[in-house]
């Protein structure tokens, strides 16, 4: 997460420096860079929710597959056979 903030943060960065470069208008500066802060925030937040909803959908798909590998897939079978098994009356 952390490398993600930074790389967000560097993104940012570059675009602020160019405003403050080519954009003579203080006021217009000032707005633009006030967008850039809006943007990095939103994305911050964006890419946290991201992380965070693939770390439960990990764990939760991971839990899964543990408890398929705990039933006892011979011991169903027989009774699905049993079932479909005519019986003799």
């Amino acid at each position: 997460m952390f490398l993600i903030d930074s790389t967000i943060d560097t993104i940012q960065t570059s675009k602020k420096t160019f405003v403050n470069t080519f954009v003579l208008n203080k006021d217009v500066a000032a707005a633009l860079n006030d967008f850039v802060d809006a943007q990095s925030e939103y994305t911050k937040k964006a890419v946290k929710a991201g992380t965070d909803t693939m770390t439960t959908l990990i764990g939760e798909a991971t839990k899964t597959a543990q408890s398929a590998t705990k039933i006892d897939y011979v011991g169903m079978l027989d009774k699905m056979v049993d079932a479909f098994t005519p019986s003799k009356k």
